[in-house]
């Protein structure tokens, strides 16, 4: 999508670690209105697919699910990182690993909000090693409902992340594929 690519090019910053900062308008900063644009674009390759819920992990990923959500006129339910007061014994659990905080950690989806038979949309900010994405097919699994997709706003081709979740048979749509990056050489967008 190059209104996604050129705003990457013009406000993203490659920090430490081969991190890419795009917190000043995707996951921190939020442009409602740019977001706005690319949950248009998630409606535009999914609205033939019957989803009836978006599934996220917070937080970076409940701007654009909500955004997308939208336009599908569903609910975002979203898997929470720490397991709360409010939220109940009766939960699915997954476990992810964070590539951007070199951490572990389990998620949690309320049994009540993710039901069989549900036609379920992932949406999330970025997909490098994959980890969140297995995590919440698990959880969707778990619940007996069915991933339809996986909308991801920036994908690191070049982390095995995008092949993992291929593999599985789930459709993956990215809407900025990066080949290659680095501070040397700066952002290359894969074809």
């Amino acid at each position: 999508m190059k209104l996604l690519e050129d705003r990457i090019l013009r406000d993203g910053k490659i920090g430490e670690g081969n991190v890419l900062k795009v917190d000043n308008f995707l996951n921190h900063c939020i442009d409602v209105g740019f977001l706005d644009e690319l949950g248009k674009e998630f409606y535009r390759l999914f609205k033939d697919s019957g989803i009836n819920k978006i599934l996220t992990i917070e937080a970076s990923g409940i701007g654009i699910a909500c955004l997308t959500a939208r336009h599908f006129g569903c609910p975002v339910v979203f898997a929470k990182k720490t397991k709360t007061n409010n939220i109940y014994a009766d939960v699915y659990k997954g476990r992810v690993e964070s590539y951007t905080h070199g951490t572990s950690y389990e998620i949690v989806v309320s049994k009540e909000f993710l039901l069989p038979g549900d036609r379920v949309l992932i949406i999330d900010d970025f997909l490098a090693k994959g980890s969140a994405l297995m995590g919440l097919l698990g959880l969707i699994k778990d619940a007996g409902a069915e991933a339809v997709g996986a909308g991801i706003v920036i994908e690191k081709a070049y982390q095995p992340g995008g092949e993992t979740v291929r593999k599985t048979g789930l459709r993956v749509e990215s809407l900025a594929r990066i080949k290659s990056m680095s501070r040397e050489t700066g952002i290359v967008f894969c074809d």
